[in-house]
């Protein structure tokens, strides 16, 4: 009976000490959203699938992108997701991924007849996103000298449809659902491909980092990212 108390005792002492890891999101479909009060999303059901394999309690927070990012880069229990790995983040934060592989492409409201065909070509316009996302890190890198900064993505397309910018880098997908909604917009050319990931605070504990990856893995081997995929009629690289 002593042993039994011992080991009890060890366990919730073992509980009691474990870290909660926080988790920060953006309002980003089909990645991340907000739906009836739920939150959905390609990289909102991994992480939540995932944690089912890792010993720690956590939490999942959405919060305008810029301050989600910060708070993975400051705080040593905090992740933010569903992050691009892009080479300006990739000593900033340790990584659990992939979540999704994306392409980025630059759109234009079809109304404004602007039509470049390069990165060469769209330089002359003025080009917006939000703040801190890694598309201001692609912009500032490629030379686009007008860039316009919004605090989430949805302003950002206002601007886009009433006029006050020319240009919008999207995900692919995210482009799809807004043509699908009917909006009319137009794809003009692909910005960039990448890695969708979850970013870690570069001090986060690797032992805990290991269980989320393994978790990850097992969503990916057991099929259950595929059908996340499926759901959100992502592609699936079939």
């Amino acid at each position: 009976m002593k042993y039994a108390a011992f080991l009890l005792s060890m366990t919730l002492a073992g509980a009691a000490g474990a870290e909660t890891i926080h988790f920060t999101t953006e309002d980003y479909p089909p990645y991340n959203y907000r739906e009836g009060g739920e939150y959905k999303g390609v990289g909102y059901e991994q992480t939540v699938g995932l944690m089912k394999y890792v010993k720690a309690d956590h939490t999942i927070e959405m919060m305008p992108w810029a301050r989600a990012l910060q708070l993975a880069e400051s705080e040593r229990t905090h992740c933010v997701f569903t992050t691009a790995h892009i080479a300006e983040r990739d000593k900033r934060f340790k990584w659990v991924e992939p979540l999704a592989i994306d392409r980025n492409v630059m759109i234009a409201n079809r109304a404004s007849g602007i039509k470049p065909r390069s990165i060469e070509e769209a330089r002359q316009y003025t080009v917006g996103t939000q703040r801190n996302d890694y598309t201001q890190d692609l912009l500032e890198r490629n030379g686009f000298p007008k860039i316009d900064l919004a605090t989430d993505l949805k302003l950002t397309f206002k601007k886009l449809m009433s006029g006050r910018i020319d240009l919008m880098p999207i995900s692919e997908k995210y482009y799809e659902d807004l043509k699908a909604e009917g909006n009319a917009i137009e794809a003009l050319f692909i910005l960039s491909e990448q890695k969708f990931a979850i970013a870690c605070n570069i001090d986060f504990p690797d032992a805990l980092l290991a269980e989320m990856q393994a978790g990850l893995d097992k969503l990916i081997a057991d099929g259950t990212q595929k059908s996340i995929f499926e759901k959100y009629k992502m592609p699936t690289g079939d």
